[in-house]
């Protein structure tokens, strides 16, 4: 389409951007951050909500996906209405990247579902979920990851096998 600028997701955010920012680059291949636009000296459009020269917007691209995080203020708080589903392979890396999102303050939910330290959801699934939810034991494995809070491809592989 003729003009079509790009499209990114937009996360709002009660400050810490750059914090939040600075993990999700360092966990995921393929990701780094584009550009930081900061409140401007000597004004304050929201008295008392942010300082001048604190980020405002932060852009960067996880896994080659373009995001943008706000730092907007209390009014919109995270929620599980938006997450950031990742996909990998084995359970290596469902451990490491579960394990650094739940840290310092995150919390575990269930069917691979976690939130980070700043409140943004995650979905975080092996490949090997899909693949043997599309076995003939596909029931038998969607039971078992209904039971599960970080997904655990033994256990995947267990209800598969009967």
């Amino acid at each position: 389409m003729a003009g079509m600028g790009d499209v990114r997701t937009v996360l709002w955010f009660d400050g810490r951007i750059e914090e939040a920012a600075e993990l999700y680059v360092s966990l995921l291949p393929d990701s780094e951050i584009t550009a930081i636009m900061r409140y401007p000296e000597g004004e304050d459009p929201w008295p008392g909500e942010h300082r001048p020269g604190e980020a405002l917007t932060v852009d960067l691209r996880l896994g080659g996906v373009p995001y943008q995080l706000l730092n907007g203020g209390p009014q919109f708080p995270q929620s599980e209405a938006v997450s950031i589903a990742v996909t990998v392979d084995g359970q290596q890396e469902v451990d490491r990247l579960w394990d650094a999102l739940v840290s310092d303050g995150g919390a575990e939910s269930m069917c691979g579902w976690c939130k980070d330290r700043f409140g943004l959801s995650w979905q975080v699934t092996p490949k090997q979920l899909q693949e043997l939810m599309e076995g003939p034991r596909g029931a038998a494995v969607t039971s078992a990851m209904l039971r599960m809070q970080k997904i655990v491809v033994a256990e995947l592989e267990a209800a598969a096998a009967g």
